[in-house]
């Protein structure tokens, strides 16, 4: 392994550069036909091959991923891996309502734990901002959870700027997690330099867009109504066909390095001084141990421009979501 580990914030957590984001280990309500086994097997297959991040969320599978990933950790040394997931998703109506009521997210992650079973959790990211509470007071309820020993860094996701610099007020936000990728670019100009400039680690997800990134799409496919990918931008042109050609440019490096596309768009984000941890997700054990082969990825100075290049007409994207947030 050629990376150095990594560390979140001004904690002393510590993890590896690539990790793995588990929406479908369990996430019934965003992927058909998903099996509990396979996601067992890919949890599995990442902490085997090297991988020491693992992001998950209540929302995924309304608490199914959660426990799926506590049942897959149960054989491995709990130091020897980094737990993150996220709430937000106050379902007490009846309805998804979003909240960061501080009671409400205590309780989150109380309950949390329980489904990960385990007594504590590396990260937890409020997943999703509120309209009514301040930030600061959110947060300040998971300082809280974190001189208890529940939690041992603070996360948001999906915040704006201004959001967090609300939560982070008293200095107590470590780390945000964001969409962020080769084709949306728009974090670089603001956000990202913030979070460098206050010690806040930035993890992107959706690293491949969708699998945009990953070299597998040509010009001639399309995708029925009810396929998710039908509704993202960056599967019409002309963003599309931009994506591709830039796809190509990647395709030559990674013949070079002996690495699939996918892998060298991974050493990408891990090399770019911006990015903290990378946390593609996967549907089966063999893509994890095919997206840990990234670790022994190390692009020239020449190559990661060549692909920072490629991409440059994405830096001023005006669509910095593929998804609307909930709410």
């Amino acid at each position: 392994m050629t990376h150095d580990m990594v560390t979140i914030g001004k904690t002393d957590v510590r993890t590896t550069p690539l990790g793995l984001g588990t929406n479908a280990v369990g996430g019934y309500n965003l992927f058909p036909d998903l099996r509990d086994e396979d996601g067992l097997a890919l949890v599995q297959a990442g902490l085997n091959h090297g991988i020491q991040l693992l992001d998950t969320a209540f929302v995924y599978g309304m608490g199914h991923s959660e426990e799926l990933v506590g049942q897959a950790i149960h054989d491995f040394d709990r130091h020897s891996f980094t737990l993150a997931t996220k709430g937000a998703q106050d379902f007490s109506s009846g309805e998804q309502v979003i909240n960061n009521d501080p009671q409400f997210l205590t309780q989150q992650v109380e309950t949390s734990l329980k489904r990960l079973n385990t007594d504590y959790l590396d990260i937890y990211y409020i997943h999703f901002p509120d309209k009514q509470t301040p930030k600061a007071e959110a947060v300040g309820a998971l300082q809280r959870l974190r001189e208890q020993g529940k939690i041992r860094a603070i996360g948001v996701s999906n915040f704006s700027l201004d959001q967090i610099k609300d939560a982070n007020a008293d200095g107590y936000l470590d780390v945000v997690e964001d969409e962020y990728s080769l084709l949306h670019r728009d974090h670089e100009t603001d956000l990202m330099p913030y979070l460098r400039d206050h010690q806040i680690s930035f993890v992107p997800y959706f690293p491949l867009a969708s699998g945009l990134l990953t070299g597998k799409y040509d010009r001639t496919v399309s995708f029925p109504a009810n396929d998710i990918r039908s509704q993202i931008s960056d599967f019409q042109d002309p963003r599309y066909s931009q994506a591709l050609d830039a796809v190509d440019q990647v395709r030559p490096i990674a013949t070079a390095h002996h690495a699939t596309v996918t892998q060298v768009i991974l050493a990408w984000y891990m090399q770019n001084p911006l990015v903290s941890v990378v946390i593609p997700g996967a549907k089966h054990a063999d893509q994890v141990s095919a997206n840990a082969q990234a670790l022994d990825v190390t692009l020239s100075p020449d190559e990661y421009h060549t692909i920072d290049t490629a991409f440059a007409a994405f830096q001023h994207t005006t669509n910095g979501k593929s998804l609307a947030d909930p709410d």
